[in-house]
């Protein structure tokens, strides 16, 4: 295998190719963080969104990732696909979207999530199923004669790269990886669209 000299469009390239072959949700993704207190968390999450500025995701800003996100603004995901042996790994800065970005993902969801996202108190102890549904019912009601507005807790992440690896499966364990890293300045940024290229043994 050869490395691109651009992992936004080989990830593109690795994504559509393992959308013809997954059961379910190739955008599905690990979405690893870390607590104030050095402990990791790690859950799967649905990619939203990727262009040359970073990886996509929403949800809710109170939940226990939304908290972590915002303490340390560090985050690692990991995408596997099995149904072509391959692997791909993002780490990098966080930042919220624009809420125009969250508002327009969030107006083409369906009314169930829109209302779901009202309802839950994501990450919170909840007594029972029928509280939780009692919730989405009242919010249902609440908005039955109008659209569902976004709630100010939910909405966008994206992820920055700073690195991203490619592994794709090799036999007796030969496997190609290729590092994508950014070269950091004296004043340690790294340049937009810039990019170390390294292979790493398996």
């Amino acid at each position: 295998m050869d490395a691109s000299t651009d992992p936004f469009a080989m990830f593109k390239d690795w994504l559509e190719a393992a959308g013809k072959s997954e059961p379910n949700d190739p955008n599905a993704m690990s979405v690893a963080t870390v607590g104030t207190d050095g402990m990791p968390s790690v859950r799967i999450l649905l990619l939203k969104g990727m262009d040359e500025r970073g990886f996509v995701f929403y949800s809710n800003h109170h939940s226990r990732k939304g908290q972590e996100l915002a303490a340390t603004g560090k985050a690692a995901l990991c995408f596997h696909w099995k149904s072509v042996r391959r692997q791909v790994r993002v780490c990098g800065d966080i930042m919220a979207v624009s809420a125009e970005e969250s508002d327009a993902y969030f107006n083409s969801r369906a009314r169930g999530s829109q209302l779901g996202a009202h309802a839950s108190l994501q990450s919170q102890p909840l007594e029972s199923r029928a509280v939780l549904e009692a919730r989405v019912a009242a919010i249902d009601q609440q908005y039955a004669n109008a659209s569902v507005p976004r709630p100010e807790h939910w909405g966008g992440w994206r992820i920055v790269p700073s690195e991203i690896e490619f592994w794709q499966d090799g036999d007796f364990r030969l496997h190609d990886r290729f590092q994508f890293k950014r070269p950091a300045d004296s004043s340690g940024v790294s340049p937009a669209g810039a990019w170390n290229v390294l292979r790493l043994f398996p």
